[in-house]
């Protein structure tokens, strides 16, 4: 025997208007031309937010209001960096800031650190490098998979180790750097130590420039799925940075040339 509708909405407890209910769709056709745009266009530059995207799309007849509101129900966004790696701990000691009005003229006068965070399928690891601010050479760095202390110290000794000690090292006032462990290796070589304070947000640019010359020159352009296979990459391209790669900056010099240019001058100096 057949059930009626009433019937058979009343065994599975649904009202009738439930039953009679048609899906609408989510969206239009037009909305769906705009999104694949969208998706291509984050293909090709996976750094762009819905501003840039606008205007890649702007042969679209689109505006930025649609693209972030289409963005935001497809749950698509730029690839960035988050802010607020380095949490600053109440407890530890702060250090004054002393690159005010301080010229930079030679190596091994000025380093400086940040922490950033690399994407893997599945995760996430994070990266400290250590720079040269005369040459923009990375003297060291390391990655780990959780945001500790310990990976930040073994950049710095490895950095000592092979370039000898700074005059000042500048970090901001993230918990890594403030901390007993970090702070001790640099007194113990009689490091002055400077750290950023508020207000200062451009004092770690070149470091930001490092990230993001890294992440759009070579993590952005491949898909790594280990931290071995993220950690060679890495290691390569910064051989690359200091050796090869033309910085503006440096009058289309490499880091390595500005580095050791100077060491070759005081040694000619030394010689006459």
């Amino acid at each position: 025997m057949e059930l009626s509708i009433s019937r058979q909405c009343e065994l599975l407890n649904i009202s009738r208007s439930a039953y009679y209910y048609q899906p609408v769709p989510v969206v239009n056709a037009e909305e769906v031309k705009l999104l694949k745009g969208i998706k291509e266009e984050l293909i090709l530059h996976p750094f762009y937010g819905y501003r840039k995207i606008a205007i890649a799309l702007k042969h679209m007849s689109v505006t930025r209001k649609q693209v972030r509101l289409i963005m935001a129900k497809a749950g698509l966004r730029a690839i960035y960096p988050k802010k607020w790696l380095s949490i600053a701990c109440k407890q530890h000691e702060k250090y004054p800031y002393l690159l005010k009005d301080m010229k930079i003229w030679l190596p091994n006068q000025i380093w400086t650190t940040d922490i950033t965070y690399i994407r893997l399928s599945g995760g996430h690891v994070y990266l400290v490098a250590i720079i040269d601010l005369w040459s923009r050479k990375v003297i060291s760095w390391r990655m780990s998979n959780t945001l500790d202390t310990e990976f930040c110290v073994s950049a710095l000794l490895e950095a000592i180790d092979l370039y000898g000690v700074p005059a000042v090292f500048n970090t901001d006032q993230g918990s890594q750097f403030t901390s007993e462990a970090f702070i001790t290796v640099l007194k113990k070589h009689r490091v002055r130590i400077s750290m950023d304070g508020k207000g200062r947000a451009l004092d770690n640019i070149y470091v930001e420039r490092l990230w993001r010359t890294l992440k759009y020159e070579e993590i952005y352009l491949n898909d790594y799925r280990s931290m071995d296979e993220l950690k060679a990459a890495v290691k390569k391209y910064f051989n690359f940075y200091n050796t090869e790669r033309f910085h503006q900056s440096l009058e289309y010099a490499t880091p390595d040339e500005i580095y050791y240019s100077a060491f070759k001058h005081s040694l000619k100096e030394k010689a006459a």
